[in-house]
């Protein structure tokens, strides 16, 4: 066998072929790399794979074409099978040669992230899983040429054949979805069970997208085994033909083909009975695909069945819902997943809401009622403005899933009520579903509407007024708080007298600082002085964003008498010692300390619990900013602010149980290279194909000479 191997690699890097392939490959995955890692800074090669993945349609027949049909065409495939060597090594020693120059430019690719990893967090686990799932793709579709050339004399045959077979297994995934979406006969699923084992791409999709699936690798290497074993029967069946045994061998053969399709077969079924917690594994940095431990806590702990329906055909699901709900029935047997066809079942979701979801949309069914997860609610887009299209950044679907249960088994809902007429802001989608994730909801309140606040209210917001209240008003609020009432105090700078609301702030001994925060600790602001990153203290309600960074622009400080009887002042979010509150902020000419400006540190994020006289406690959160409740001011640390915010709800509503997940974003960052960097990488790529080029074309002619 290493005869025939070290014969069939000097073959292909002594021809034109072999280095045409690797210029080819090379040519096309640097102008990704340079495209995608260098210029966008992606922080993992999977997009690069993905893009390039197509390429093997094209220059897998080119490598494999020659291999066994021309020496059926040059009658030197005589010599072989009349030799002592055993067909099995034969084929083997010749699929090895090709293996390795197909993983010639792969070794190359794969040194890649080692590199690109020392300019900022990189995915280097979810990089080498998609690099292996582009090696295993490429190993099977190397199989199917082998075996497609044992089949006939003509190289020309033997590659279109291999083109066809290559396409169709590139195509298939959108074929098997475009039949499981026009029908739901038995018919129609049966094909689609049948042509989803010709589906090549559609594991490699799954190795790329952050999942080390055991059934994709088991895929593709048991099936390479059977395209392989069927190649060593056919070139068998020769040269037992030459022996004048044909027709005997012929039955003998495709038995045992039979049989080979059926242990193939059996191994990829029987691995869908072991739970996914032991085939399929998160290798993502930020751990998109795990559950978090609040999660699994809650879920291991439910009582009450619940029921999901996902609004779609098995063939047609999502692949990373579905895996989610395997994992959350792995941790309860209280929840029972259902798919229902909107094919077969148009008006099923008509049961539970007036409005027709989207296709795999959820309906979660339990105790307290329904609740309809909308397919559209369980991924995070953004509009890139320079295209005007939508990026996916990242998946809220564990935490609309969690909330959802929760709401569905809890009768605990929580009503905020946001205090309005006074100009004050109102929550964007992103803040909103927080809210709901918390099994909470918020209402407007007009105070002069009203005589007193509602009693079934959970808490009251103050969301950046920015025109006084009345004393009426104020009276009402702090009768509320006076019988045990909580609430979120959001004020904001503004230049208009605000006496009577400021009266509110000083029921829990907590007073505004005059100005706006600017830092003078360059690690402590983002772009201008007034963008704060604050210090984030260990606290209860501070848990959920201790190890990562919350954005606070526009900060003003909180005072307070560290020594009031009755309150407990827990601050949780600090600036620096270097910071300071410039007091005439619309003349400021600048963000330079002035003798007029009030030195730091100050607080702007506190809790503060007060004991009534009645002996309740009256709960608040204060935190100076109302920009930093904000979707854009959450995209500068995706997701910490809206975390936070989160936390500050559940604090709070004061639920007997309460999990928040928040939304978890793809990317960890770009990376960031120099101008002269990108340069030279782009100069070593053109580089690398000339000299593959050029040596593919010197060395025959090398040898001719000769």
């Amino acid at each position: 066998m290493l005869a025939i191997y070290k014969r069939e690699l000097r073959s292909c890097f002594r021809s034109f072929t072999g280095w045409l392939y690797v210029a080819v490959t090379l040519a096309v995955t640097g102008l990704y790399f340079y495209i995608c890692n260098m210029l966008v800074g992606y922080p993992t090669i999977s997009y690069l794979l993905q893009s390039v993945v197509f390429l093997n349609v094209f220059t897998v027949p080119i490598l494999t074409m020659r291999s066994l049909s021309e020496e059926r065409k040059s009658k030197t495939d005589q010599l072989l099978l009349t030799s002592p060597v055993s067909v099995g090594k034969i084929v083997l020693g010749k699929y090895l040669a090709l293996v390795t120059v197909y993983a010639v430019p792969l070794i190359i690719v794969g040194v890649t992230p080692l590199i690109l990893r020392t300019a900022g967090e990189f995915q280097l686990g979810m990089s080498y899983t998609s690099l292996l799932g582009f090696f295993l793709y490429g190993c099977l579709g190397l199989a199917i040429g082998l075996f497609l050339s044992s089949l006939t004399e003509s190289v020309v045959i033997s590659a279109i054949l291999t083109l066809v077979a290559m396409f169709a297994g590139y195509v298939m995934s959108g074929i098997t979805g475009m039949i499981s979406t026009s029908g739901t006969t038995a018919f129609s699923e049966v094909l689609v069970k049948i042509l989803g084992c010709f589906d090549m791409v559609g594991r490699f999709d799954i190795l790329s997208s952050g999942y080390f699936e055991v059934e994709a690798v088991v895929y593709y290497v048991t099936f390479t085994a059977f395209v392989l074993f069927c190649t060593f029967q056919s070139i068998q069946k020769r040269r037992y033909a030459f022996a004048g045994r044909g027709i005997g061998i012929g039955a003998y053969s495709i038995f045992h083909v039979l049989a080979a399709a059926a242990l193939t077969v059996l191994i990829n079924i029987g691995l869908n009975y072991i739970p996914d917690q032991y085939t399929s594994y998160d290798v993502t940095v930020n751990r998109i695909f795990t559950l978090t431990d609040d999660t699994v806590s809650f879920v291991s702990g439910l009582t009450q069945d619940v029921t999901v329906y996902v609004l779609a055909d098995e063939e047609a699901k999502d692949g990373d819902i579905d895996r989610m709900l395997t994992k959350l029935q792995g941790y309860s047997d209280h929840i029972r997943v259902e798919y229902i066809s909107p094919v077969a079942n148009p008006m099923f979701y008509y049961n539970y809401t007036d409005t027709q979801p989207s296709d795999n949309s959820l309906i979660v069914v339990g105790g307290s009622g329904s609740i309809v997860v909308d397919y559209n609610d369980m991924y995070i887009y953004q509009t890139d403005y320079t295209t005007y299209t939508n990026e996916l950044v990242g998946t809220d679907a564990e935490g609309q899933i969690v909330s959802a249960i929760m709401r569905a088994t809890s009768e605990d809902t929580a009503k905020f009520y946001l205090v309005s007429g006074h100009d004050e802001l109102a929550f964007d989608d992103t803040f909103l579903g927080a809210l709901s994730k918390e099994n909470a909801f918020c209402e407007p309140l007009q105070l002069y509407a009203v005589d007193e606040v509602p009693d079934d209210a959970t808490a009251l917001v103050f969301y950046a007024p920015i025109s006084d209240y009345s004393k009426d008003d104020v009276n009402k609020v702090l009768a509320y708080l006076e019988k045990g009432g909580n609430a979120l105090i959001i004020p904001t700078w503004t230049d208009q007298d605000m006496t009577c609301f400021e009266q509110i702030l000083g029921y829990y001994g907590v007073s505004l600082v005059e100005g706006v925060i600017m830092e003078a600790d360059r690690s402590h602001y983002y772009q201008t002085a007034y963008d704060l990153f604050p210090t984030v203290a260990y606290e209860e309600i501070t848990q959920s964003v201790y190890d990562g960074t919350v954005f606070a622009p526009l900060c003003r400080g909180l005072t307070y008498d560290e020594d009031a009887e009755g309150v407990r002042y827990v601050p949780f979010l600090t600036t620096s010692d270097d910071s300071f509150s410039k007091r005439d902020v619309l003349n400021a000419e600048n963000y330079n300390k002035s003798s007029d400006d009030i030195d730091g540190p100050f607080v702007i994020g506190m809790e503060a619990d007060k004991t009534t006289q009645s002996g309740e406690v009256s709960k608040a959160v204060i935190v100076a900013t109302e920009q930093m409740f904000t979707a854009n001011a959450d995209s500068i640390v995706p997701g910490y602010n809206v975390k936070l915010f989160g936390s500050i709800i559940a604090a709070l509503s004061e639920h007997e149980v309460s999990v928040s997940v928040p939304v978890k974003y793809y990317e960890i960052g770009n990376l960031i290279f120099s101008n002269r960097t990108v340069q030279l990488v782009a100069l070593v790529i053109i580089l690398a194909v000339i000299i593959c080029l050029a040596t593919g074309i010197a060395i025959p002619l090398y040898r001719r000479k000769k």
